[in-house]
């Protein structure tokens, strides 16, 4: 019997270890807690993030793994927020280093021209915040990025607090999971 408890028992500690690793640096879920991404993700939407294909995050540290790819325009990524570092957030990834960006008549503009990725130019974006007043231009500073929530009117993004560091990024969310519902990848 007592074998039989040990061999439970480690058996139990190696899940758990193989489960803190594939959380740590390969995916991990989150929970979408607010409004600030309708209609790509819903409150209660269930979604797993790729951390590896960036360069999963090594934990206590400012450090990343190197990844397979930088974040690209359009994509939905989670990061530590830089109004409160103990939260992640998940928004759509609008400029990068170097780029310029501008709010005009609910369009975004990178470089002076319009944004016509179908991921971006199908929603209406307002010029609220300090990062995004309606005659101002902004340059994304060095391995920074800018990132806004599809659902502007209700979204705490990058407008009202800046930039995220690139060492911020988590990783890429690539599809929900629950509600059965709602199940597939996410654009």
């Amino acid at each position: 019997m007592r074998k039989i408890f040990t061999l439970v028992f480690i058996s139990v500690l190696i899940l758990f270890a193989v489960f803190v690793f594939v959380s740590i640096f390969f995916m991990q879920s989150y929970k979408i807690p607010s409004t600030s991404m309708v209609p790509t993700l819903m409150p209660g939407d269930k979604i797993v993030v790729n951390k590896i294909v960036y360069g999963p995050r090594i934990p206590f540290l400012s450090v990343h793994l190197p990844g397979f790819k930088k974040p690209a325009r359009g994509e939905v990524i989670v990061f530590i927020s830089p109004a409160d570092r103990t939260k992640a957030y998940v928004k759509r990834l609008i400029a990068s280093s170097g780029e310029r960006l501008s709010i005009k008549d609910g369009n975004i503009y990178i470089n002076g021209k319009i944004m016509v990725d179908p991921r971006i130019a199908r929603n209406y974006y307002y010029n609220q915040g300090e990062y995004a007043k309606t005659t101002k231009e902004i340059t994304v500073p060095k391995d920074k990025y800018f990132f806004m929530g599809d659902n502007s009117l209700y979204s705490l993004d990058s407008r009202f607090w800046g930039f995220v560091d690139k060492k911020d990024i988590v990783g890429k969310a690539v599809f929900v999971w629950w509600p059965p519902k709602r199940i597939g990848m996410i654009e």
